[in-house]
């Protein structure tokens, strides 16, 4: 599962866009200014932007230039009506990875999605090993040599951010910006409540030991194979 941001003021195309997506097992957020945009990517983790170029307001241009100047470095694909290349050169300038002119074909915009994040670091791969556990997100399935268990899409979502960045400790406040969306009622609280319940059932496949708990610094996965690459 990929958190994905798509920043468009056509409420048509981005309510198309987030059924798609989301039946594709997306976590997806929709905001249609670029005043908004601009606070989210301040203040949560995303793993992809759509971008339309015009919005009110602040323009898609200056939100791109704003987030890759304060370091972000998340892939964007903007979505323009616009065809010169001119533009095309504007774009890419700006910090753009990709854009896409309207209209375009849903698929082909998911096809592009998915190279960009298996170009940034593999994270669109279809499952994911750490020893002999391995996870199949978009299934919400879990397997080891000897055990096969379901998740719940949101014990999906933490396990998978945490085998994605093995040997890293994350605290209850980064995961939330990371698997929550903004608009949620979600909480440290609630992280603590759903990484508990994927415990659960990491023991009862005798994954005791998978998720650890750094003093002062959060959760982590261990993976030695990681550290060797």
């Amino acid at each position: 599962m990929s958190k994905i941001l798509i920043v468009d003021d056509d409420k048509e195309l981005t309510n198309a866009l987030n059924l798609y997506f989301s039946s594709l097992g997306q976590l997806i957020e929709v905001c249609d200014s670029g005043e908004d945009a601009v606070q989210l990517l301040a203040s949560f983790e995303y793993d992809l932007i759509i971008l339309d170029w015009t919005l009110p307001g602040i323009s898609g241009h200056e939100v791109c230039k704003t987030f890759r100047e304060r370091g972000g470095q998340t892939p964007i694909i903007f979505l323009t009506g616009k065809e010169h290349v001119s533009f095309l050169e504007t774009a890419l300038d700006s910090g753009a990875d990709d854009y896409m002119v309207k209209p375009f074909e849903v698929r082909e915009l998911f096809a592009r999605i998915k190279t960009l994040l298996r170009r940034r670091t593999g994270a669109y791969s279809s499952e994911l090993k750490v020893g002999n556990l391995v996870l199949k997100p978009e299934m919400n399935l879990l397997f080891t040599s000897s055990a096969e268990i379901r998740l719940r899409v949101k014990e999906t979502a933490l396990l998978e951010y945490l085998m994605r960045h093995p040997n890293r400790a994350f605290n209850a406040q980064q995961l939330l910006n990371a698997v929550w969306s903004s608009d949620s009622e979600g909480s440290t609280n609630s992280v603590r409540t759903w990484m508990n319940l994927l415990r659960r059932k990491l023991e009862g496949i005798g994954q005791t030991d998978l998720i650890k708990t750094i003093s002062g610094s959060g959760y982590m996965i261990e993976d030695e194979t990681a550290i060797e690459k």
